[in-house]
C-alpha cells in the first residue's frame, strides 16, 4: 500500500503542542548552556549571551505558541523583528546578545512558515 507523501516546498500541518514543547526543552537547554559558560569564565562570554538570546526569545514566544495558532505565532514572531532594541540584563555584550536574539528570531520564523523543525527537541542543535 501506498503512503501519500508530502510535496516538498508545502508546508507541515502545524503541531502547536510540538511547537510548546520544542520551546520548552529550548528554553531549557539555553539556561543549561548559560550555567556551562558561566562556569567557564571569560572565555565563554559569547557562549553565555547566545544562550541568553536563544532563552529570551523562548520565552518571548511562549503566550503566542499557546494559542496553537499558526498565524499568531508568525505575528509574534514578525513584531519581535520589528523591535530597535531587545532589553535584558546580565549580559556581557549587548550587541552580541541583540545579534543572536534576531538570528534566533528569523530562524524560528522559517521554522513557522514551514511547520518544520520543532520535532527535534535535543538540547544539542
Amino acid at each position: 500500500m501506498r503512503t501519500a507523501t508530502r510535496v516538498s516546498g508545502a508546508p507541515k500541518a502545524w503541531d502547536g503542542a510540538q511547537v510548546r514543547k520544542w520551546l520548552a526543552s529550548r528554553l531549557e537547554a539555553a539556561r543549561l548552556d548559560q550555567v556551562v559558560a558561566d562556569k567557564q569564565g571569560y572565555s565563554a562570554q559569547d557562549d553565555y549571551d547566545k544562550a541568553a538570546a536563544e532563552e529570551w526569545v523562548c520565552a518571548a514566544l511562549r503566550i503566542a505558541a499557546s494559542k496553537d495558532d499558526q498565524a499568531a505565532l508568525a505575528d509574534r514572531l514578525k513584531d519581535l523583528l520589528g523591535q530597535e532594541d531587545y532589553p535584558v540584563s546580565g549580559i556581557y555584550d549587548d550587541r552580541r546578545f541583540e545579534r543572536y536574539v534576531r538570528a534566533n528570531l528569523r530562524k524560528l520564523a522559517r521554522m513557522t512558515k514551514t511547520g518544520e523543525g520543532f520535532e527535534n527537541t535535543l538540547r544539542f542543535q
